[in-house]
């Protein structure tokens, strides 16, 4: 299925198929990430979600189809201007990524030491703000390891906001973290997308999250590596009726479904 451009479109994938080797992840993929939204790549466990999100990221060639950057084909750019445009993108990984030996605010300075010519000061300043945007003003000497799991967090997001990216990815920003820590994080997320303008994509399974902060999204599905629904969290829970989407959202066994559900249901459709 390939979409009709959009001027509102940050990120399309049109016809994605993503393998390694002769072993296909997801095939057939195409969805777009409208600008200032907050888009979610849904899923169960080893669906592919996380090697999707790094397809459209740009540090994974997929094996077919396209991936637009505001209707620019990435893929098809040379080299450098495929790093040019990857330093629009900011990435949280899930477990924060930070450099041990660094203190947080030589983690966030690094991508502006490595990618700006502004002198020291200027970075010390950026660095500053970074911090207080993330609530960490009074950690920048601190250690990653002296840190709590939603702090680590909140650091990488720091150091992904810090040459003020067009676009956030963020990699099971919630994972590992109690519910209120969580939610914290969750309104953290949005008052960055609100606040800057930022459009971020979302790999998560965290029902809660999905459910309070996702615009929209695509439900990708490991029995047929390939997206079977499209749409917001919310919706997705509220009115699609394929088996294994409902199993997901509801928290429920596939065999506990209505037997005459159809399984192809909602198969690359918005409900």
């Amino acid at each position: 299925m390939t979409l009709e451009p959009a001027s509102d479109d940050r990120l399309r994938a049109e016809d994605l198929t993503l393998a390694f080797g002769p072993r296909v992840i997801q095939r057939d993929l195409s969805f777009s990430v409208r600008r200032g939204s907050i888009f979610a790549v849904m899923g169960g466990s080893g669906c592919g979600k996380s090697t999707v999100m790094r397809a459209i990221m740009g540090l994974t060639r997929p094996a077919k189809g396209t991936v637009l950057v505001d209707q620019e084909d990435f893929w098809a750019a040379p080299a450098d201007r495929r790093i040019e445009i990857s330093r629009r993108f900011g990435v949280l990984f899930q477990n924060g990524a930070l450099w041990s030996a660094m203190s947080v605010a030589e983690n966030v300075a690094l991508p502006l030491e490595l990618f700006t010519r502004l002198d020291a000061a200027s970075i010390e300043a950026l660095v500053r703000l970074k911090l207080s945007l993330v609530g960490l003003s009074a950690a920048g000497q601190r250690m990653p390891s002296e840190l709590s799991g939603g702090m680590r967090k909140r650091a990488g997001l720091a150091r992904a906001l810090a040459l003020d990216p067009d676009v956030l990815f963020l990699d099971e920003p919630s994972a590992g973290l109690d519910p209120i820590t969580s939610k914290r994080l969750d309104d953290l997320i949005v008052e960055l997308r609100d606040g800057l303008g930022a459009t971020i994509v979302m790999v998560s399974h965290e029902l809660p999250s999905l459910f309070s902060i996702c615009d929209d999204g695509v439900f990708l599905d490991a029995e047929t590596r390939t997206a079977i629904a499209h749409g917001s969290p919310k919706a997705l829970r509220d009115g699609c009726e394929h088996p294994t989407v409902r199993a997901f959202m509801l928290r429920e066994r596939v065999d506990d479904a209505p037997a005459d559900t159809p399984r192809k249901e909602a198969a690359h459709g918005r409900v």
